[in-house]
């Protein structure tokens, strides 16, 4: 009995000890490493946003002065709280940090995925990626150009006994949205190209889905622009419908 104990004493440790999980193949890499990978192009990205932030500060006079332009009749514009100035400019400022540094967020980006595609992807991919840049950059010029179209439509509405009195914060608010609105969007056909190289969406697919897609734009334009005007979701929805249409033909072109 005490050798039979001995034996079965002997095996309990390695019955004990924890199996070690297989190590990750060549040019793999772990869970814990892509959590790492993830965070530094993060803070890279969070540091590119801080830096173009403080330009879009430091000209943060000149911008509001732009941004308020399309305000008939040279009205200033008021703020009730003692820090509202402050708070405003410096939203202002981030909404420019965000678009100033752009390229490097969607750089970071990219390093994070590049690594987890082959290469004829990556061949793919990589001219999409100053595409993304350059459709950020129009979505931005769009939203300035309608700008003034969208605030003398809205202030268009009042009369002798409803005159307007802009608050800064809200107006702000209002400007701010609707650029990183129309810049997001613009990205949304590098989204569905990237959809289609993966076997997800197909040209007959989304030429099937066209209507629901019509309807879907329709709701999407006008629930993201702010303000309740007429034009900004008409030409943020006419813009994306092209979009979309575009994306179906090059979707073809390229054989899916």
């Amino acid at each position: 009995m005490a050798d039979t104990d001995a034996v079965r004493d002997a095996g309990l440790p390695a019955r004990l000890t924890p199996t070690p999980e297989p190590a990750p193949a060549a040019g793999e890499m772990s869970l814990v490493g892509h959590l790492a990978e993830l965070r530094n192009r993060l803070v890279k990205a969070v540091l590119a946003i801080a830096l173009a932030s403080v330009v879009g500060f430091i000209f943060g006079d000149q911008i509001v002065a732009i941004l308020k332009s399309p305000i008939p009749g040279d009205k200033p514009l008021y703020y009730t709280g003692l820090g509202d100035a402050f708070v405003i400019k410096l939203k202002i400022a981030i909404v420019v940090g965000v678009i100033i540094a752009m390229p490097v967020i969607l750089w970071q980006a990219w390093g994070f995925i590049a690594p987890g595609l082959t290469r004829e992807e990556r061949r793919i991919a990589r001219p999409w990626l100053p595409l993304a840049m350059l459709f950020f950059a129009t979505g931005t010029v769009i939203a300035y150009v309608i700008l003034p179209f969208a605030a003398q439509f809205l202030i268009g509405f009042s009369t002798t006994d409803l005159q307007p009195l802009i608050t800064a914060g809200e107006y702000f608010s209002f400007v701010t949205t609707m650029f990183l609105a129309f810049g997001l969007v613009m990205e949304f056909p590098i989204i569905l190209f990237g959809l289609s190289r993966v076997g997800i969406v197909t040209s007959q697919r989304l030429t099937n889905a066209r209507r629901p897609a019509i309807l879907g734009i329709a709701i999407f334009a006008t629930a993201i622009t702010p303000g309740g005007d007429l034009v900004s979701p008409t030409v943020l929805g006419l813009t994306m419908y092209l979009l979309f249409e575009g994306t179906i033909y090059f979707i073809r072109r390229s054989g899916k």
